[in-house]
């Protein structure tokens, strides 16, 4: 039974919930964590590829267990990672200590974050829009982080699952995005905010995922113009 007039507190503490329980196998499945050389020679290939070779301050949102943050902190990139689950934040920061990655991780809400404006050069996140109630504010809130002129950079997918499962039995109807949006729908979304030069690209290269893609995995980014 879902409940759509459910308070965005109680949304947000399931959400928390349900990757708390995951964190410990998280990384286990083939297309979440990096399990081969290919396979992390490839991630970084495309994060080079859209961050540029200079290096920026970043701010990871929805971190979960910090994949993209190591990607990124090996590309030479300044990153911090926040997380709403304090067991991805421990896998996190366990695996950026083992990896001698000096990389800051904290617990913090996607949307409304604790970080002055104009605080970083860009802004990544990975499969986190279909999870938060209120997506559009979201990304409203980060471009009030990124400076101007800096990118916002995101992962998604359209998935479009059979039945929801978990935690979000009770509260898909709550999410907006819930099953992830197809590239087009999110970049009408992504202009409609106010973000310039959007460009995607499809991410359906088995190596990147340990298999073949079942879903429709695609790399978005734009300009923060305000």
């Amino acid at each position: 039974m879902t409940h759509p007039d459910r308070n965005d507190d109680a949304v947000k503490d399931l959400v928390r919930r349900h990757w708390n329980d995951r964190a410990p196998t998280f990384d286990d499945a083939s297309h979440h964590g990096i399990h081969t050389d290919d396979q992390r020679d490839r991630w970084s290939s495309v994060l080079r590829e859209w961050t540029g070779d200079d290096p920026r301050q970043v701010l990871d949102i929805g971190c979960g267990t910090g994949v993209i943050s190591l990607l990124l902190a090996g590309l030479g990139h300044d990153v911090t990672g926040v997380d709403v689950a304090p067991r991805m934040l421990e896998r996190a920061r366990a695996k950026a200590e083992r990896a001698n990655r000096s990389i800051e991780f904290y617990r913090g809400d996607a949307e409304a974050l604790a970080v002055p404006d104009d605080a970083v050069e860009l802004v990544t996140a990975r499969h986190l829009i279909w999870t938060l109630p209120n997506p559009e504010r979201a990304i409203e809130e980060w471009q009030r982080v990124v400076e101007p002129g800096g990118r916002i950079l995101v992962i998604e997918g359209y998935w479009d699952h059979d039945e929801p499962w978990d935690e979000y039995e009770e509260i898909h109807d709550n999410l907006p995005m819930y099953d992830g949006r197809p590239p087009d729908e999110l970049r009408s979304v992504l202009t409609r905010h106010g973000l310039r030069d959007i460009e995607y690209e499809p991410l359906l290269d088995p190596v990147l995922w340990g298999r073949e893609p079942h879903h429709e995995y695609y790399i978005m980014a734009g300009t923060v113009s305000r």
